[in-house]
Formats: structure tokens, C-alpha cells, sequence
């Protein structure tokens, strides 16, 4: 009789490990597609950029310095390795885009320009979805790291080697990061 005792406690405790292994795979593979549709957001923007740049750039020529402040912090952004200096990056590319449409607003001819308004139109639309997509993985990611620190599911992260995820936030103590890009004059 106790070795059906035992035997069920061990059939339980396996059935247990099983299935939060397989949590902690379904949180890590979650938190991984939710950063996938940042990341596709983002290399949106950047796709964006150059075309807003161009645009504004055959009004105010003479602007150089907001335009290479952006192909800089664009470059930046792009070549960030991790979810904390992508943050941090993306910072710096707001502010800088920013400075492009106080420039614009300058050129009444350009805020009228098809061209430079379907931009705006598309690069408003990212910003939203961004923020959407940031919310996601941030809500993921929330998730994974309480079951990582929660008991008893924290047994299973330390003998599995589940870690936790970066939350991806903007610096806060910055003004550029606690307002969305300006895009509607």
C-alpha cells in the first residue's frame, strides 16, 4: 500500500514538472514573438525614415544638422544589442524626429506635399502599433518573470535554466520618451 502512495506522489510530481516546463516554454515562446512584433515595427520606422528625411531635406536644405542627428540615431537604434540599449536608442531616434518636423512645421509648402502626409500618416500608424507591440511583450515578459520567481514554479526555473526577460521601457526622465511622436501639424 505505501508503495502506491509513493508511486503516485512520484506519477504527480512528474506530471507537475511536465507541465511547467512546458509553461515556462510557452511564457519564453511568447515573450519571443511578441519582441518578433517590435522588432518588425521598428525596422518599419527605419524603413520609413530615409523617405521622411528626403522629403524634408528638399525643403530645408539648409537643416543638416536635425538630419544627420536622425541618420545617426537611426544607425544607433539598428545596431543595438540588447532590449535595454534598444530602449535607450530609441529614445535618442524619437527626440531626433523630433527635430525633423520642427523643422517642417517651418515650410508650410512641404506640410502640404502628398508625399511628406502619407509619411506622416504611415510613421504615426508605427508609432502606434509600436506601442501596442511594446505592451504585448512587456505584458509577456511580466508574466515569465513571475513564474520564474514564483514558488514553486521557481524549483523548475532553477533546475531548468529559465532566466528572466528585460522589460523593454523608455527612459521615463526623459520628455522625448513620455510623449508619442508628433506626426499632425
Amino acid at each position: 500500500m505505501t508503495g502506491y502512495i509513493v508511486l503516485g506522489l512520484l506519477v504527480v510530481l512528474v506530471v507537475w514538472l511536465i507541465f511547467s516546463y512546458n509553461k515556462f516554454v510557452t511564457l519564453i515562446n511568447r515573450a519571443k514573438e511578441a519582441w518578433a512584433d517590435i522588432d518588425v515595427q521598428l525596422k518599419r520606422r527605419y524603413d520609413l525614415i530615409p523617405n521622411l528625411v528626403n522629403t524634408v531635406k528638399g525643403y530645408a536644405t539648409h537643416e543638416s544638422e536635425a538630419f544627420e542627428n536622425v541618420t545617426k540615431a537611426r544607425a544607433a537604434a539598428r545596431g543595438a544589442q540588447n532590449i535595454v540599449d534598444k530602449g535607450k536608442t530609441e529614445n535618442m531616434l524619437v527626440s531626433a524626429l523630433k527635430s525633423v518636423f520642427a523643422v517642417a512645421e517651418a515650410y508650410p509648402d512641404l506640410k502640404a506635399n502628398q508625399n511628406f502626409l502619407s509619411l506622416q500618416t504611415e510613421l504615426t500608424d508605427t508609432e502606434d502599433k509600436i506601442q501596442a507591440s511594446r505592451r504585448f511583450y512587456n505584458g509577456n515578459v511580466r508574466d515569465l518573470n513571475i513564474a520564474v520567481d514564483s514558488f514553486p514554479s521557481n524549483l523548475v526555473s532553477k533546475v531548468f535554466h529559465f532566466v528572466k526577460m528585460e522589460l523593454f521601457t523608455l527612459d521615463e526622465s526623459e520628455a522625448a520618451a513620455k510623449k508619442p511622436v508628433e506626426v499632425k501639424f
